[in-house]
């Protein structure tokens, strides 16, 4: 009875030792692509319409969702890496997104 005892505790022993493995790469797993995800994308000024930005860079705005006008020049949202100053913003100095904030042009 004693051995059944033991071979049972070392079953349930290995049984929850495998399912922590298990456990810890699957979070590792579903952290990864988000963090390569935004490691591919960059903040872009600008582009963003109104209501629809990422987050936020000044007065007037907190976070998502928040901006008041379309191509507000201090909210953005991200874009792929190296694409945000080829994407249009009216409202721009340049009429491109900017990798910072700026004051809209009349």
């Amino acid at each position: 009875m004693s051995n059944a005892l033991n071979h049972r505790t070392t079953t349930q022993l290995a049984s929850g030792a495998a399912l922590a493995l298990t456990l810890g790469a699957a979070l590792a797993l579903v952290a990864s692509p988000a963090a390569a995800q935004n490691m591919e994308k960059e903040k872009c000024f600008g582009v963003a319409l109104k209501g629809k930005n990422d987050c936020a860079a000044g007065p007037g705005t907190t976070c998502a969702g928040t901006s008041k006008v379309d191509y507000q020049g201090n909210a953005w949202s991200y874009v792929p890496k190296g694409t945000c100053e080829k994407t249009a913003a009216p409202k721009s100095p340049t009429g491109m997104g900017q990798l910072a904030a700026f004051k809209e042009k009349a």
